[in-house]
């Protein structure tokens, strides 16, 4: 019985340090550039949003929607949170669990905004949600809250009929 209880505790232990290590954190915004802005034949779907912002918090069942749509696409959707980083435990893990979120949700907590909006786009204000379609050297940003899922998927897909 205790042997049952200790594998069991295992067990606990060990998919909770798994869901943890699940997310990446990136404190400069240059790491989290050299990952995703890359010269390759996927079309990145980058969605910057945050737990306090209700527009995004609406939106975010599309961008999953839309994920489980692709199927074996060369398209990756990535949820780009700038949830504070010490509020990872209690704010931002629960949130993706609790809806059941299962596309890759990265924290982004490089506070030093002014130095790296404009990478993102230049007519950046810095507002969420926002939403930075990539592939190779073409991007399209959109700084607006998508209206449904199918909003979402025909400015993808524009997009990538233009590549």
């Amino acid at each position: 019985m205790l042997r049952t209880i200790q594998i069991l505790l295992l067990f606990i232990a060990f998919t909770h340090a798994v869901s943890s290590q699940s997310m990446q954190v990136f404190e400069k915004f240059d790491d989290f550039e050299k990952k995703v802005f890359k010269n390759n034949d996927t079309t990145y779907v980058i969605n910057f949003w945050a737990t306090w912002c209700k527009p995004c918090v609406k939106e975010l069942p599309y961008f999953e929607s839309f994920n489980q749509s692709i199927g074996d696409k060369k398209i990756k959707v990535l949820l780009v949170s700038l949830d504070f980083k010490n509020q990872i435990k209690s704010h931002l893990e629960p949130f993706i669990k609790k809806n059941k979120y299962t596309s890759e949700v990265i924290l982004l907590s490089d506070n030093k905004y002014n130095t790296w909006l404009e990478k993102v786009d230049a007519e950046w204000s810095g507002s969420i949600p926002a939403t930075l379609l990539l592939s190779g050297k073409k991007k399209l940003f959109a700084e607006r809250e998508f209206e449904s899922a199918e909003d979402l998927s025909k400015f993808v897909h524009s997009f990538i009929h233009s590549l």
